[in-house]
């Protein structure tokens, strides 16, 4: 009895699948008639075909979808409408479409429009010549040319698909935003008509009201709060500022730019390029961080300089030292025909030379003439001076100075000069192993065409110099102690040692004193840390 249940069972079964694999697809919903239609009439066709023909504010429904237009015609055998003049299509109130003519496909549902067509989703108006709409997949396709208007945004292009569900506009081919803000051109751009949201796939060109360009080949852009992201090597530039990255994000609203992946920062007022690959700057204060392998070359057409550091920071002076207001007010200019100075454009806030920058732990400077290491840095332009503090070292071909606290001043970007605060220590390479030395409290020296000159050395100077004979071979070891110490150079080599007073020294001749024993106290050679080039900055 059980199998026979079974059997039964099966064979029902088998009957519901085999009816649900030949049962028809879902029907064509039918067309409507709705007033205020006014004339109705058939027409019989000598294939066979008949016609149906309405007039007089003609008004249809096909499920939720109306069609409204002066005069209508439906071939009940190919199931074809044709409308003419006023043509309006209301797809659930998710879009209206104008035309003067329509050519719409029933069991298909798609719509083919012609002449003054306007699609709308009550947020932007597109206008084109002709539209495929498909009341379907609700997808709207032109591709002899189209405008979309969104508030004061003008977007045009060649070709275009608008899906109206999720408001957005695929344009192609030839692509123009024109905005009160913006002027954009691109080959291919994604626009949402109710977020105001650009999305760029495709090489992209922006430029805005200020001047400033955006090059990019991916991204997206809020064209109401300003905010972007672009990737795939994007670049831009104002007046005063170029910046590029595999990664950037503006926001035009705070004015913070933040570049991500071989970043690129030139300060065009300052002659200044900034690399890294993490960099942020601030658009309204001028300020700008640099983590992630930092480096800053200080433009100049011949020996650069070159700061690489692990945390880099620029901004104004003004805004390190906060100029009180007094001040402000007595550089700033009074205005023509005013009584009052204006304080909205002190000189102090537009000098080229108000600015400075930091450079924070593993501190490396490199130029062809001069070379130096510390732990942090502060380098203002209005003095063109590098502050080096916390184990500071210079090096200038042959020589090396060393202290607590170096001070190197620079003159048209070039080292002019340095002082040394406490324990100012100076190392001169004679030749290998070989060293001529010079020790005070404070130094002060001079730079001559690339190379030291002239070095003041004054509070416990100490001194050891190799003497040498008209053939460059050594003589004797001068050690020496004096209040005040004046050294000279020649080329770069220590010349020779002038005390002032309070006067002490031995000469010792050579062979009784070797050059490894030769030593001031705190000796030291560091030729290890000094860059050797350039490119040991970028690694």
């Amino acid at each position: 009895m059980k199998i026979r249940l079974i059997l039964l069972l099966v064979s029902l079964l088998s009957l519901v699948a085999a009816d649900a694999q030949t049962a028809p697809a879902d029907s064509v919903q039918p067309l409507h008639i709705l007033p205020p239609t006014q004339r109705q009439s058939y027409k019989k066709l000598p294939d066979g075909s008949e016609l149906q023909i309405l007039a007089g504010k003609v008004k249809v429904r096909q499920g939720t979808t109306y069609f409204y237009c002066d005069s209508l015609v439906v071939n009940t055998n190919t199931r074809i409408l044709e409308a003419y003049g006023h043509v309006h299509i209301n797809d659930s109130d998710t879009a209206h479409v104008y035309s003067n003519y329509l050519r719409y496909l029933l069991n298909e549902r798609k719509a083919y429009l012609t002449g003054n067509v306007k699609l709308t989703d009550g947020h932007g108006i597109l206008t084109t010549k002709e539209l495929e709409y498909d009341l379907a997949t609700k997808v709207g396709t032109y591709k002899n040319g189209g405008r979309v208007v969104n508030k004061k945004s003008v977007l045009t292009s060649e070709e275009g698909v608008y899906y109206a569900d999720i408001r957005d506009v695929y344009f192609k081919k030839n692509v123009k935003l024109k905005d009160p803000a913006y002027d954009l051109q691109t080959d291919s751009m994604i626009y949402n008509t109710e977020t105001q949201m650009a999305r760029f796939i495709t090489e992209t060109f922006m430029k805005d009201s200020s001047g400033r360009t955006i090059q990019t080949r991916e991204g997206y852009y809020d064209l109401r709060s300003g905010h972007a992201e672009f990737s795939q090597r994007t670049r831009i530039q104002d007046k005063s500022m170029v910046v590029l990255g595999d990664q950037i994000a503006n926001d035009d609203s705070s004015g913070i730019i933040q570049i991500r992946g071989n970043g690129v920062l030139i300060d065009t007022s300052q002659g200044v390029n900034i690399l890294a690959n993490e960099i942020f700057a601030n658009k309204k204060t001028g300020a700008y961080l640099a983590t992630k392998k930092p480096l800053m070359i200080i433009r100049q057409e011949k020996d650069s300089i070159y700061v690489a550091a692990d945390t880099l920071f620029s901004a104004k002076l003004t805004d390190l030292y906060k100029i009180p207001d007094t001040v402000q007010k007595k550089a700033a200019p009074v205005a023509k025909n005013s009584k009052k100075p204006n304080t909205n454009s002190p000189r102090l806030n537009n000098d080229s030379t108000n600015r400075y920058f930091e450079a924070f732990r593993n501190v490396r400077i490199y130029s062809d003439s001069v070379q130096a290491v510390s732990d942090s840095l502060f380098y203002s332009f209005k003095d063109s001076t590098f502050r080096l503090y916390d184990n500071p070292v210079v090096w200038s071909k042959k020589s090396q100075v060393t202290g607590d606290t170096i001070y190197l001043f620079t003159k048209n970007k070039k080292a002019d000069r340095f002082q040394v605060f406490e324990n100012s220590f100076v190392v001169n390479e004679s030749q290998i192993g070989v060293y001529n030395q010079v020790k005070a409290n404070r130094m002060d020296g001079q730079f001559k065409e690339g190379n030291i000159d002239t070095i003041g050395a004054k509070g416990n100077a100490e001194s050891i110099y190799f003497i040498q004979d008209k053939d460059s071979a050594y003589t004797g070891v001068n050690q020496t102690t004096s209040e005040l110490m004046d050294v000279y150079f020649d080329k770069g080599e220590l010349h020779k040692v002038v005390l002032r007073n309070t006067i002490k020294g031995t000469l010792t001749p050579i062979s009784q004193k070797s050059p490894e024993s030769a030593r001031l106290e705190k000796f030291q050679w560091l030729e290890r840390r000094r860059p050797k080039t350039k490119y040991e900055l970028f690694e």
